[in-house]
């Protein structure tokens, strides 16, 4: 028990497993802490801290036509309420039809730190931030400028346990930050955001001067036609289009002839060339910075997922190499239709270009005439057959001529395929950290990518937001 009575989350865990009448039950449980600021007009609105925890249990009948499943999820701290979360999962799989994705439970794991209590954070991660925080409010209203923005801090510890022998503990900090500036009039604005496990380093004065270099672009209004643009796209934009393309890499999908990872006759495209020579793009849980679950933790089956495959070990696995697609999400069942290894879904995302370096800017001392989108929002697919993208831009298209950026340009609807993108790019960056404005809010926020620039992106239309 905790200090104040309530069960730990061990103890919730092996609660759910002695409680649980089906044949095997696996436990997931989540203790999460969040700390966060809000800001508008240059001034502090609200901030909070926060605590939750969650439980998932699933459980497993077995009989003479397979295996069914019952999962059932809430949040709850207190004993009572796992028990009830117990009969409910057991009484969902006695009446479930037999699972297609069956297979024996990963078994016998434990994680040295399996008895830690879990990890938190609170307002104390802003002690440096908060502080210079202020400073940028003087410098912006100095400055005729408007700020908007939040930071959110959130350690998530999550205990696996199983009735064949798993426990299995990991911690998980991950933070962002992202921040609008706008001129006193209103008349345009400019966003920048990002990624961090810790907020060491960053840096509310250099979040301020950069949206004030990127209003003073905008002083410069030029409208723009649709078209096809010679264009630029940071890492983070890089990033938004990438997740949409991990997250529609199933190979189920693939193999049944549903996705762009389809081979036309039958089967995957595992082996072909999809991206430009050179090209890799991979997921590891211990990457620097980018650290993740080394195992696998779901309360549901999907066509990437498989609740068979709880406390699989997750190792580095490339996805794209030299170009070539190497490897698509699978679970164990998928795996077996498609003859490939299994390579479950990890979570985060890097992608290299071998022999790119420099940054954003060297890209754009590059462009003779083209656009730089500094964010992309509202992305949606089209179609799962090209992976053909949608969504609009926003906060900053800017117009760049000679080497320079000139002006401020309206903005547009693109319609675009990330794996197109990465056949037709002519240039990178190094790679970087970087944060998907679209997904890394809720989604997915461990990502490292470069600025790309395409010589042909499709603005489909001319958009009216601001």
């Amino acid at each position: 028990m905790t200090a104040a009575g309530t069960p730990t989350p061990q103890q919730l865990a092996e609660l759910a497993l002695a409680a649980s009448a089906a044949d095997d039950c696996v436990v997931i449980v989540r203790d999460t802490t969040t700390a966060n600021l809000r800001w508008a007009n240059n001034t502090l609105t609200t901030n909070g801290v926060a605590h939750r925890v969650g439980v998932s249990v699933v459980s497993f009948v077995r009989g003479a036509d397979g295996v069914r499943v019952g999962s059932v999820s809430a949040s709850t701290a207190e004993a009572d309420g796992v028990r009830r979360l117990v009969a409910e999962a057991d009484a969902a799989a006695r009446a479930a039809s037999p699972a297609p994705d069956a297979a024996e439970l990963t078994a016998d794991r434990v994680s040295p730190d399996w008895d830690a209590a879990p990890g938190a954070t609170d307002i104390h991660v802003y002690d440096a931030f908060a502080p210079a925080l202020g400073e940028a409010f003087s410098r912006a209203t100095a400055g005729r400028r408007v700020l908007y923005g939040f930071v959110n801090h959130e350690v998530t510890t999550t205990y696996l346990a199983s009735s064949t022998g798993l426990r299995l503990r990991h911690e998980q900090p991950t933070g962002h930050y992202a921040c609008t500036g706008k001129p006193d009039d209103l008349s345009q604005s400019a966003w920048v955001g990002g990624a961090t496990r810790d907020f060491a380093g960053v840096d509310a004065l250099a979040l301020d001067a950069e949206l004030g270099r990127r209003l003073d672009w905008g002083r410069r209004r030029v409208d723009l036609p649709a078209g096809r643009y010679d264009t630029i796209l940071p890492p983070g934009s890089v990033a938004d289009l990438l997740i949409d393309a991990y997250w529609y890499a199933g190979a189920l999908d693939a193999h049944d002839g549903q996705s762009a990872f389809s081979r036309p006759g039958g089967g995957t495209r595992i082996g072909e060339r999809i991206a430009r020579p050179g090209t890799r793009l991979l997921s590891d849980p211990a990457h620097p910075g980018l650290a993740c679950a080394p195992f696998t933790a779901t309360a549901a089956s999907s066509n990437t997922t498989s609740v068979f495959d709880n406390g699989l070990p997750l190792d580095r696995t490339t996805w794209i190499d030299d170009g070539v697609l190497t490897g698509l999400v699978q679970t164990r069942h998928s795996a077996g239709l498609t003859g490939q290894p299994t390579t479950p879904y990890v979570d985060n995302l890097v992608l290299e270009v071998e022999g790119a370096d420099g940054d954003l800017d060297d890209l754009v001392r590059g462009v003779e005439r083209g656009l730089l989108v500094t964010c992309l929002w509202y992305i949606r697919v089209v179609d799962a057959q090209s992976l053909l993208l949608t969504g609009l831009t926003r906060d900053g298209v800017y117009l760049v001529e000679d080497g320079e950026i000139t002006g401020m340009v309206n903005n547009f609807r693109f319609n675009e395929s990330p794996i197109d993108l990465l056949q037709r790019f002519s240039h990178a960056s190094a790679t970087v950290p970087s944060f998907s404005r679209e997904w890394g809010d809720d989604y997915f926020s461990r990502t490292a990518t470069p600025a790309l620039r395409i010589p042909d992106f499709n603005m489909s239309s001319v958009s009216q937001a601001l």
